[in-house]
């Protein structure tokens, strides 16, 4: 089985739509793919509903988290993501949480572009909104205007608007210092949650938790292995290994402290389109693992591809 535990869509930073990234997925030759777009369960009604024969989607979600000082972040806190898998998207709790993160996204992505206007850059929101896809009368909207129910907009958007505008080579340039990384220069900080409390609230939902790309040190999002200790023993599930953000001795290392902390080890494309260069199933999942997942979740079903979807049996 090849099994891909980690891409994005249109509905977040990709760039397929969630029937195209189904698709893709099978003419990749996986057999197993996670929809997970940032702090949204919008696109998944959409992939179900494309779902070829033979794939098998999983449902879940990246969620904006950020390490608080105290906990072992430098300065404001370190930025991280929590992979969340067959939780059920009905939970309220975790579900009003998604709701104030995404909310937030517009308000910030405004405010990143007055400074990168303030330093000279002639960006706007009106060519964000297109790249992220919104409706003319979203882009149009004045500064309380904000996407439609589920659509989230981000930093890759506004990468790829320097793209354009000429300013920057590649998105991944983009996140740098200089323009839009954590604490650079154009940077403007979201509301996220604490990942002691997004465990909780995935575990509650009767999801599971894995800690996405740990060490992603050209991120700047480089999480202590005393929090990952932490958050182990807090009932996080797992740890996301195998990325194109984790050498080799970073994986190595990643592999031991999993291995000492009783964690499950995955691995995902991170997928997001022609905004990456990486292809789907690039790096995969262990089939153990992904049984373990599976096992561990009561919250929703894997959903088997008949050609249709099978909502019937996505949740429990």
């Amino acid at each position: 089985m090849r099994i891909d535990l980690h891409t994005h869509s249109t509905v977040s930073d990709g760039t397929d739509t969630p029937a195209e990234l189904v698709r893709s997925a099978a003419a990749a030759g996986l057999d197993v793919i996670a929809l997970t777009d940032h702090d949204t369960v919008a696109g998944h009604a959409a992939a179900r509903a494309a779902l070829p024969p033979g794939l098998t989607l999983v449902t879940g979600a990246e969620l904006s988290c950020r390490l608080a000082p105290e906990s072992g972040g430098d300065g404001e806190g370190v930025s991280m993501h929590l992979l969340a898998y067959l939780f059920d998207p009905a939970e309220p709790e975790l579900a009003r949480e998604r709701e104030l993160v995404r909310d937030d996204r517009v308000p910030r992505a405004r405010k990143i572009i007055g400074r990168l206007r303030e330093l000279g850059v002639p960006i706007t929101w009106e060519q964000v909104a297109r790249i992220a896809g919104l409706p003319a009368q979203t882009a149009a909207a004045g500064p309380a205007g904000g996407p439609p129910t589920g659509v989230a907009v981000g930093r890759p958007h506004i990468a790829s608007a320097l793209v354009e505008l000429g300013v920057v080579p590649t998105v991944s340039d983009a996140f740098t210092a200089d323009w839009i990384g954590t604490g650079g220069r154009a940077d403007v900080r979201k509301h996220e949650l604490d990942p002691f409390e997004a465990v909780r609230l995935v575990k509650a939902a009767g999801g599971v938790a894995v800690l996405a790309h740990p060490l992603a040190v050209k991120r700047g999002r480089c999480v202590p292995e005393s929090a990952i200790a932490e958050l182990a023993a807090a009932g996080l599930d797992g740890v996301e290994v195998d990325h194109m953000d984790h050498d080799e001795p970073t994986r190595a290392r990643l592999r031991g402290l999993a291995a000492d902390l009783g964690l499950l080890t995955t691995g995902s494309s991170d997928y997001h389109g022609s905004r990456k260069t990486v292809g789907l199933g690039e790096y995969t999942t262990d089939p153990e693992v992904y049984g373990e997942i599976v096992r561990r979740a009561t919250g929703a079903f894997p959903v088997p591809g008949t050609g249709g979807g099978d909502p019937v049996r996505q949740y429990g």
